[in-house]
């Protein structure tokens, strides 16, 4: 995005300064002197019509996971976060922490990304909201980070598909490395099915009881608002 905002504005530049040759760069002033005319200048906010005045000014908090749950963008995601949290904390002592709006369309992906999210959005909640959003899908990984949001602010859309599973996990090498690899992904599983509960309605009964049928288990938006996964149906 901000490489077609700059291209613009190198577009609109290069084209005024060609203006500008055309035409005499004096002008009569008072007493028949003359001045050059002052030069033409561009800001990004007048290209894209944003007031400089402060309560005009537009302020974008808004992040979206529209891809795997993967390293690269969960880093990407968690920096906005942190930096977004910080812009609250500045702000005078009395006025109104703004929240961060967080729209999911996933498909899930690393449960050790998923939980690197899910910590440090639980860190940024003591100090300020997030409203989850699911659209389209969650799944998997997503799921956790959908009901994660801050409570009564979790939204879905009508027609957004939820989908739950166990932990899944391959490895090889040999018996006892597979053997320690598998006492871990347990761990993991456990961790996920204890922060399941956490932040939803499913007691550890109910959620064990479904993951142990072993195939995917999909919600519809009603039943992930029954069930806690959100609040509200958009």
């Amino acid at each position: 995005m901000r490489k077609i905002i700059k291209k613009i504005i190198e577009a609109i530049t290069s084209r005024d300064k060609k203006s500008d040759s055309d035409v005499s760069g004096t002008e009569t002033a008072e007493g028949g002197e003359t001045s050059k005319a002052a030069p033409r200048t561009i800001s990004l906010e007048n290209l894209l019509g944003i007031s400089k005045e402060p309560e005009q000014e537009l302020e974008l908090r808004i992040i979206g996971l529209f891809s795997s749950v993967e390293e690269e963008k969960i880093a990407e995601l968690i920096q906005v976060l942190l930096y977004l949290n910080e812009t609250n904390r500045i702000l005078p002592e009395g006025e109104e922490r703004k929240p961060i709006q967080f729209y999911l369309n996933t498909y899930g992906g690393s449960a050790d990304d998923m939980f690197a999210m899910y910590d440090i959005m639980k860190d940024v909640m003591q100090e300020t909201e997030i409203h989850t959003i699911g659209v389209g899908k969650v799944m998997s990984a997503g799921t956790l980070l959908l009901a994660a949001g801050t409570k009564g602010k979790r939204k879905i859309g009508r027609n957004c598909r939820v989908m739950i599973h166990n932990v899944a996990a391959g490895n090889f090498g040999n018996l006892p490395n597979l053997a320690n690899e598998l006492e871990a992904i347990q761990q993991l599983q456990d961790d996920y099915i204890t922060a399941m509960v956490a932040n939803t309605n499913f007691t550890r009964k109910k959620l064990e009881k479904l993951l142990n049928e072993k195939v995917n288990i999909y919600l519809s938006a009603e039943e992930a608002v029954k069930y806690g996964l959100a609040d509200e149906i958009m």
